[in-house]
C-alpha cells in the first residue's frame, strides 16, 4: 500500500507522519519513500481528505512510530505499519521469480529467416530451363527451403529462372547460395537477388 488508508494522501497519513520523531531508517525503504513523499505536500497535509483519527486507530506503534495511548505488545507482531517484507511473501516473490524464469527458459528462441526472390540468367535461349531448375532444387541444406517459380522473359527468345526461398539467416549465406548455383555452369551463366525481406 502506498498509504496508511485508501488510493491518496488522506489524514490518516499527515498523524502517523506528526507522530514521527524524524525519516525512518534506509533499510525501511517502503517507510522511507512514503515519509518523504508526505514530507513533500508541506503544510498542505492538514488539506488532506478524510476524518482525523486518534493515531492508535491506524495500527499499533512498529518500526520507529510511538502510539499515543496504551501499547499493547501482543499487536506489535501482527501488523506491520510500514509494510516491509515478511518471510512468506519474500518465499512467494522467490518462487514466482523461479516459475517466470523456468517459463522463459522454455520458450524457444526466435529463429531469424529471410524470404529470397532469386534471378537465375541461363546462357542463351537454347538452355534447358526445366534441367535448370531441377539443377537448382537439388541443392539442399539445413535451414533452405524452395518455394514457387516462373520463367520471366528477358528478350531476345531468352527467359530467365525466377524462384522463391526461405533461409535461416544463421545457417545459409547468400553467398552460399550464389556458389551452389553457379556451379551448374552448363546451365547457369549468373544469379542475382531481386527481392531479400527480413521475415
Amino acid at each position: 500500500k502506498s498509504y496508511i488508508e485508501g488510493f491518496q494522501p488522506s489524514q490518516a497519513d499527515a498523524v502517523v507522519f506528526d507522530a514521527l520523531s524524524g525519516p525512518p531508517s534506509a533499510d525501511l525503504e517502503n517507510a522511507l519513500r512514503w515519509y518523504n513523499h508526505i514530507k513533500s505536500y508541506g503544510a498542505a497535509r492538514s488539506s488532506f481528505t478524510g476524518r482525523k483519527k486518534d493515531l492508535s486507530a491506524y495500527g499499533p506503534a512498529g518500526s520507529g512510530a510511538p502510539a499515543a495511548g496504551g501499547d499493547d505488545d501482543d499487536d506489535d507482531d501482527d501488523i506491520d505499519l510500514f509494510g516491509s517484507d515478511d518471510e512468506d511473501a519474500k518465499a512467494e516473490r522467490e518462487r514466482r521469480l523461479a516459475e517466470y524464469a523456468a517459463k522463459k527458459a522454455k520458450k524457444p528462441a526466435l529463429i531469424a529467416k529471410s524470404s529470397l526472390l532469386l534471378d537465375v540468367k541461363p546462357w542463351d535461349d537454347e538452355t534447358d530451363m526445366a534441367e535448370l531448375e531441377k539443377c537448382v532444387r537439388t541443392i539442399e541444406a539445413d535451414g533452405l527451403l524452395w518455394g514457387a517459380s516462373k520463367l520471366v522473359p528477358v528478350g531476345y527468345g531468352i527467359r530467365k529462372l525466377q524462384i522463391n526461398a526461405v533461409i535461416e539467416d544463421d545457417k545459409i549465406s547468400t553467398d552460399f547460395l550464389e556458389d551452389e548455383i553457379t556451379k551448374f555452369e552448363d546451365y547457369v551463366q549468373s544469379m542475382d537477388i531481386a527481392a531479400f525481406n527480413k521475415i
